[in-house]
Order: structure tokens, then sequence, then C-alpha cells
């Protein structure tokens, strides 16, 4: 099907911005993003993203293209869905992070503001990074079952809309307070784990934020996102009391020594639970297990400062 928007070519930026960003004031987002990229003397056009099907279907015809970059206007869901558009091309990924936790940002050193996030875009460095896949979906950060997915699912649109960060909190509370337990069948390449948890989490990602919130974590000890593996980490946490102190050693890194506490590391991971429980991609619901992971090294291109 022909596109109804224009396609940047090899000179050109394309700029998807997701219509949701900034508390939904899209019309003047997306005139600060057009004087902010026209400050530098560069070409682009920006597209509103109405769904993933259709942020894919222009993200596909601007790679096809060759453009220039595609620049991510949003949170990590608009990133991942750059990200995922471009897989396995030369196109980098910039990021402008307007969303409610921007954790690649975090992890690549971007600025928050408009103007440096631009900057970057335009005159930043290409870095190769690896990309986890469920299916034909790519994932930058993380995918996980259980408890985090509940969590996830929890902060609605209007939460994260009228409390940021703080919206995950809220929504949460019902599940981390007694969180529930499932059995986990886990294969990780050649190794096999059945055991009773609350959560597994497939970590690309080498660091997690909190928003606004001081605090920082490195959810499994060797993460990384150029290493060729995805670090799988599997918590089972009984009671609220359980999960503050699990929380306060992940934040220490403190991460042997607590039989509550599950890491490894492999390049393909399937996860099957009885019962199912729910699956998230990168903060995004996503069914339910079983799912299958497995990690492409260098499959993509990010834009970071020089």
């Amino acid at each position: 099907m022909e596109s109804d928007y224009p396609i940047p070519d090899s000179d050109r930026y394309l700029v998807l911005l997701n219509p949701n960003a900034a508390g939904g004031q899209s019309d003047v987002l997306r005139r600060r993003i057009a004087g902010a990229m026209a400050s530098h003397r560069v070409p682009f056009d920006i597209v509103e993203s109405t769904s993933v099907e259709d942020g894919l279907r222009v993200v596909h015809a601007a790679v096809a293209a060759g453009c220039k970059a595609v620049v991510a206007a949003g949170g990590d869901g608009t990133i991942a869905l750059a990200l995922r558009g471009t897989a396995g091309s030369e196109v980098p990924v910039a990021l402008l992070p307007f969303g409610t936790g921007n954790q690649l940002a975090l992890n690549f050193g971007v600025p928050v503001s408009l103007e440096d996030s631009v900057r970057v875009a335009v005159e930043g460095e290409t870095e190769r990074i690896d990309l986890g896949r469920i299916g034909d979906e790519y994932f930058a950060l993380i995918a996980g079952a259980g408890l985090d997915a509940e969590v996830m699912a929890s902060a609605t649109s209007e939460l994260k809309s009228r409390l940021g960060v703080l919206a995950y909190l809220e929504g949460g509370r019902k599940h981390v307070v007694t969180p529930s337990r499932t059995t986990v069948h886990l294969v990780a390449d050649e190794q096999e784990i059945e055991v009773e948890a609350s959560m597994v989490l497939l970590a690309n990602a080498g660091i997690i934020g909190a928003g606004g919130l001081p605090v920082e974590l490195k959810v499994a000890p060797r993460t990384s996102f150029q290493d060729g593996l995805l670090d799988v980490a599997i918590f089972a946490p009984r009671h609220l009391p359980d999960m503050a102190a699990m929380l306060t050693r992940v934040v220490f890194q403190k991460y042997s020594g607590d039989d509550r506490m599950v890491f490894l590391q492999a390049r393909k991971v399937s996860v099957q639970s009885d019962p199912p429980v729910a699956a998230q991609i990168d903060g995004e619901p996503r069914g339910e297990t079983p799912i299958v992971a497995e990690i492409v090294p260098s499959a993509g291109r990010i834009l970071v400062p020089r």
C-alpha cells in the first residue's frame, strides 16, 4: 500500500512523533521539534504515528528509501518501534525522550532537553547494539513475565499522564504487596530450570532507572548491549518484605548469596509457566506465557553523544 506520508530519502531525517507524548500536546511538541531541527539546517519530515502498524509502515518505507536517521520522539515504546522498524539495516535511531521512563536515553547518556537531544540526533555518532527478539518483535530493553508485566499493565495511559513515573507505583501496589508465584519452566540454551517464581526478566539493557526518582538498577550482574547474550533474572519474593530486601540487594549490586534470585545468560530462552502469566516487551503488555526470546547481535543502531 502506498504511504500517505512523506518518505525521507538519504538526505532527510524522519521524525516519528508519538501524539500522546508530552501530555498529548502533540501540536506544541511538533512546533518545538521543528524549530530545533530547523536550527541545525537539516531537512526533515515529522510524522505522527497513530498505531504500531502505521508507525512500522512509515519506518520501513523510510529505511527502504535510505533516510538519514529515524528520530523517535516519545517514550521507550516509540523508540522500540523505531528500532524494530530499522533492525538489521544501517539506518540509525536517534532519541528525543518525552516518555515516562526514558530508559534508553538513560543508558546511552542522551540528554532529556529537546535542544540537546536534537543536537545528538544531528551530530552524534552511531553505536551498534544487540536487540532481543520475540517472534517478529524486537526489544531493546527488557522483556518479562509475571509481576513486572502485571505492574506495567496496571499503569494505564491515564495514570501515566496524571502521575508520570509514579503511575507504576500506584498501578502496581496490589501486585507487590502479596506477589503471586507460579511454576516456571525455563530453558536457557542447554540449561533447564524449574522453579516457583513471581517474575522472570530477559534483559538486554544495562541500567533501568525510575524516571525522576533517584534510583538506578542494574537488574543482572553482567548486562550489556554488546555481548551477544540475554541476561535472565528470576525473582521469587514471597511477600512485600522479600520484595524490599531483593530490591535493596539489586540497588547495591549484591547478586549472590540469595536463593530467591537466580541469574544466568543465554542466546535463546524459552519461558513456560503453570498457570500462564502476563508478559511484556519493553514495558508494553504482550499476552501471556509461553514466550521464546533470542538475542540478535548488533541488529540496532543508536545515535549517541560524541
